[in-house]
């Protein structure tokens, strides 16, 4: 399983839904974090943006209705 596909999987386990928020592959090797979820799509490398998912990323119940902020997910990083 690739980066891009163990994001999507804790997406799913923690309660988003693909059009509320995915990973999908993106131009020259990058990943792109997007959904009506997030603000705007949030770009990197696969693995970057994996690690958001896993770190940063709260459960669809306590985001409820806030947006995530790409610029916000980063500076935790």
């Amino acid at each position: 399983m690739d980066a891009i596909e163990q994001a999507n999987a804790l997406l799913r386990e923690k309660g988003y839904a693909e059009r509320d928020l995915a990973v999908h592959a993106g131009p020259f090797s990058k990943a792109l974090l997007k959904g009506n979820k997030i603000l705007s799509p949030l770009s990197d490398e696969a693995e970057v943006v994996l690690r958001v998912v896993q770190e940063l990323v709260p459960p669809e119940s306590e985001l409820g209705l806030k947006v995530l902020r790409p610029a916000e997910l980063r500076a935790g990083l």
